[in-house]
């Protein structure tokens, strides 16, 4: 699947070759032409996200990969999608807006209050997890730069969990059937008692 997308405001320093996050997922720059850019999806990538579904004329999120000294203004997103996460409800805040969400099965466990995560891109605050479900808040300045805004109950967004929570995990040789948290306090104990 090969898709065409054109930004708002065209960058100047992209050429093929390059990496553009699309929505979430981290594409490669095929080819360029005037202000749009191609980009191809393989298959996995179009199963497991929600680029598989994507029409033309929708507006997706952009975004250039972080380069090396740059200013870093959120958490680290690395443009590996986890799964596609279900809007379950939108609730105006004033000039902001809170977002109730449920994750796929198995990422409830990086869901962290005030933790990080990523949707269609965009990285966020978790606020007030409950297994699979959690809450977003999103201020003024995300609701008109992204397409965030646009988003009503049944929707369906990208979602990226904590980059260092799964390595963390990973490094901690932490099983589907062990606690988690177990693990790490044990690991923490450990080390606290080697210092």
């Amino acid at each position: 699947m090969r898709l065409a997308v054109a930004p708002a405001r065209p960058f100047d320093d992209l050429s093929p070759g390059d990496s553009l996050a699309v929505s979430g997922p981290c594409l490669t720059i095929e080819e360029m032409s005037g202000s749009r850019y191609y980009v191809s999806l393989l298959p996995e990538t179009a199963r497991g996200t929600t680029l598989g579904s994507v029409r033309e004329g929708r507006r997706v999120n952009l975004e250039r990969s972080l380069r090396l000294g740059d200013r870093l203004g959120g958490h680290l997103v690395s443009g590996h999608v986890d799964g596609i996460a279900e809007v379950l409800t939108v609730r105006e805040r004033g000039d902001s807006r809170a977002l109730e969400l449920r994750a796929p099965a198995g990422l409830e466990r990086y869901l962290v209050d005030r933790g990080s995560v990523a949707l269609d891109g965009v990285s966020l605050t978790v606020r007030e997890p409950e297994g699979a479900r959690f809450s977003v808040a999103l201020v003024a300045a995300t609701l008109s730069a992204t397409t965030l805004g646009d988003l009503r109950p049944g929707a369906r967004v990208n979602i990226e969990v904590d980059l260092l929570a799964k390595h963390v995990e990973k490094l901690l040789g932490a099983s589907e059937g062990e606690r988690k948290s177990d693990k790490l306090l044990t690991w923490l104990a450990q080390a606290e008692l080697t210092r």
